[in-house]
Formats: structure tokens, C-alpha cells, sequence
């Protein structure tokens, strides 16, 4: 099972962070299986930073395997969305960025990408316009719609595909909106999708500890 994370898929969360917006093509970093936090167990805070961000983002699972995928057939390689959290050390990641090192650790510690329930697309309006918002002790403080994203969940099927065949189960998190912020001990927080019928549904849930 991967882990394939995207990065600055959202022009607003790009320019929150003072990052170039891609254009030619999606941003694409691993997060290692030991990442995985599930069934709503509760984060520690590492102490290997001080500056610990959530980003909300939406998931696809990956339903079937398959390689160099073509852009007519991309959908079928999904059929539930989710949510998740990609855990950030945002002052490690500013250390590495300004020596032009990886990412990993900054990204991809233990328990660094929180992973809610699924929905089937069905339940949602589509795969182009689904809403979704993270609050932190009860207020909003992230919220997005894919029609934002820079490139669609098809588009990334198609370039993922090209260099790492996709296994049923693969996890694909595809970029967070804008309002990425700091998270302490004792915080809460809920991740929240929007179904087609106009109501909200909990599909995640982290404690900070």
C-alpha cells in the first residue's frame, strides 16, 4: 500500500505559504505505510517540532490496479472519497526547502497522515465539486471545493500512473486548501464532507494529545 501525497494543488494554499503555483505538472511526494493514523486513534505531538500544521485533504482509494493509465479511463480507478489529514512540521519543511533537501521528514513521520471514513461518489454531487471542511475545537478553520484544485482527480490518476503502477488500496491525498494552521496539545480536530443532498457528514475525527 502507497501513500501518494500532492502538494500546492490549491493556488490559495500555494500562495499562503509563499510557494509557486504548479502549472505544468502535479507536485508529488510519498508518505511511508508507518505514516497511516486510522479508526480515529489519538495523535501525539512529536517532539521534533514546534511549529506542527494540519491540511485537510480529500482521499481517493484506489480501486484496482493498474499502469500508465489513459485519461478516458482514469475514473474508474476510484469509486469512494475520504478524508485525511497531512500532519506537516512546517519549521523542518522551511529548513529543508531553503537547503533544497526532500521533504520526508517533515511529511512523512509516524502517524503523520490521519485517515477518516469513506463515502461512495454517489453521495456526493461529483467528483469535480465536492465541499469539504475542517474545523478545530468547533470552528471552521479550512474550507475547500474541488472545482478549486489544479489538477482533477483524473488528471492525477494519469500522471501518478506513469511512474508508480497503482495497487488497489493505494491512497492517493490530493492537496489541501487554503487556511493551513498550527495545531497544540488538546486540540480537536473534525473533518466534514458535503453530500448532494445539502447536509454535512463527519468522516473524520483527531485529537491532539
Amino acid at each position: 500500500m502507497k501513500i501518494i501525497c500532492i502538494g500546492r494543488n490549491y493556488a490559495e494554499h500555494a500562495r499562503e505559504l509563499n510557494n509557486p503555483v504548479p502549472t505544468a505538472a502535479p507536485v508529488v511526494f510519498m508518505k511511508p505505510p508507518s505514516a497511516l493514523l486510522v479508526n480515529e486513534k489519538p495523535f501525539y505531538y512529536p517532539d521534533f517540532t514546534n511549529d506542527l500544521h494540519h491540511e485537510l485533504e480529500i482521499v481517493l482509494k484506489i480501486c484496482k490496479n493498474g499502469k500508465s493509465v489513459q485519461p478516458e479511463f482514469a475514473s474508474g480507478y476510484y469509486e469512494e472519497v475520504g478524508l485525511g489529514i497531512d500532519f506537516t512540521a512546517r519549521d523542518i519543511q522551511d529548513e529543508l526547502k531553503k537547503k533544497g533537501h526532500p521533504w520526508e521528514i517533515a511529511k512523512g513521520f509516524d502517524n503523520s497522515a490521519v485517515l477518516g471514513k469513506f463515502v461512495p461518489l454517489e453521495k456526493v454531487t461529483n467528483e469535480g465539486n465536492i465541499e469539504f471542511q475542517l474545523k478545530k475545537n468547533g470552528e471552521v478553520v479550512q474550507h475547500g471545493n474541488t472545482r478549486d484544485l489544479l489538477f482533477t482527480f483524473d488528471q492525477l490518476i494519469v500522471y501518478v500512473s506513469k511512474y508508480f503502477k497503482l495497487l488497489q488500496g493505494d491512497l492517493i491525498f490530493t492537496g489541501t486548501p487554503a487556511g493551513v494552521g498550527p495545531v497544540q496539545p488538546g486540540d480537536l480536530l473534525e473533518g466534514f464532507i458535503f453530500t448532494k443532498d445539502g447536509k454535512t457528514e463527519q468522516l473524520l475525527t483527531c485529537e491532539v494529545k
